[in-house]
């Protein structure tokens, strides 16, 4: 099967609905707070109806190697909240209204309150990597939500700057969203007490879906819909961020065409998204955008084969097919 044709089989779905009902108990005891305000704004992003992509993977990557242990269930909790912790800052940073179909939080609450409810995250899940007391897991999550504010910082200094390379658009996504999509595979390994090799190959498959996951998203921003990104399409495009498929399109376009792509990322603003999208249609870039990260569900899947075969395994090999499914 490769990853342009593997189709999902349901083993996901089945497999993962009572595991992740763990940690969804666990998310609602620990996002408890005496400060009323963090409990709203806390239930409201948590509860936004995310796909829980990372939680997944800590629990799939720990059963595929044999870990069974109720720490699985705290760790995907940890890392769903430092996502969600990253989500309410960033909608800030973003100036974002719409996520997940719905208000942003900022957009609800207001700014301020939602960057201290992300403070408010990031040190409770903190406080949960104690309670597994092993230091191997915080050392991973410690390197990986700076590693993270590091890509942050860097996608600003990047905005609006036509002259942005792939490789800084690759260095910006891995730190930003795949970081974290590694640690979660990663700590699947180190809970079942894999090997170096074992645990470095399943932070390589986390990477590899990180990475495509994020191509994806930029992809659908350009040539999905509103309803299907959550979001406003051309939001990218609006924030002046030169993401994956405008950095293809610069590279094919002509003259004129170079131009107009390179005005609006200095610019910004969504009042040239039609003529945008005809010169990344023209350019194929969205098809592009789409073996690219098909290339790198292919390498995830190759990890995922060097694990033990099991109902896991299978269900690690649907979830890399469904990162791409909606463009596929």
């Amino acid at each position: 099967m490769t990853a342009s044709s593997a189709q999902p089989s349901g083993v996901l779905k089945a497999l993962i609905a009572p595991e992740l009902a763990g940690v969804d108990q666990v998310i609602q005891q620990r996002l408890a707070s005496d400060v009323a305000l963090v409990n709203q704004i806390a239930q409201y992003i948590v509860n936004a109806g995310g796909k829980r992509v990372r939680p997944q993977l800590v629990l799939l990557v720990a059963g595929a190697l044999g870990f069974k242990g109720p720490e699985r269930f705290e760790l995907a909790a940890v890392v769903e909240f430092i996502h969600t912790a990253t989500l309410l800052h960033d909608d800030v940073v973003d100036e974002s209204d719409l996520r997940r179909g719905r208000q942003t939080a900022n957009a609800v609450f207001g700014n301020a309150a939602s960057v201290l409810v992300g403070d408010f995250l990031y040190s409770r899940a903190f406080q949960m990597m104690v309670s597994v007391e092993r230091m191997r897991v915080l050392e991973v999550l410690a390197d990986a939500t700076n590693v993270i504010a590091q890509g942050e910082v860097l996608q600003l200094m990047n905005m609006h700057d036509p002259d942005i390379t792939v490789d800084d658009y690759f260095r910006v996504i891995r730190y930003k969203t795949a970081r974290l999509f590694e640690a979660s595979a990663r700590l699947g390994a180190i809970l079942a007490e894999a090997d170096t090799v074992a645990e470095e190959s399943c932070a390589e498959l986390g990477d590899a879906l990180g990475v495509a996951f994020q191509l994806v998203d930029d992809l659908l921003d350009y040539g999905g819909s509103t309803a299907e990104l959550g979001k406003n399409v051309g939001d990218d495009l609006r924030e002046g961020k030169p993401t994956y498929p405008l950095l293809v399109a610069l590279e094919r376009a002509n003259a004129s065409e170079r131009e107009l792509l390179r005005a609006v990322i200095r610019e910004g603003g969504a009042t040239q998204l039609e003529a945008v999208l005809a010169v990344i249609q023209r350019c194929d870039a969205l098809e592009a955008t789409r073996q690219a990260a098909l290339e790198h569900v292919e390498r995830g899947r190759r990890c995922v084969l060097a694990l033990p075969a099991s109902t896991h395994r299978e269900a690690l090999l649907e979830l890399l097919a469904q990162s791409v499914a909606r463009v596929s």
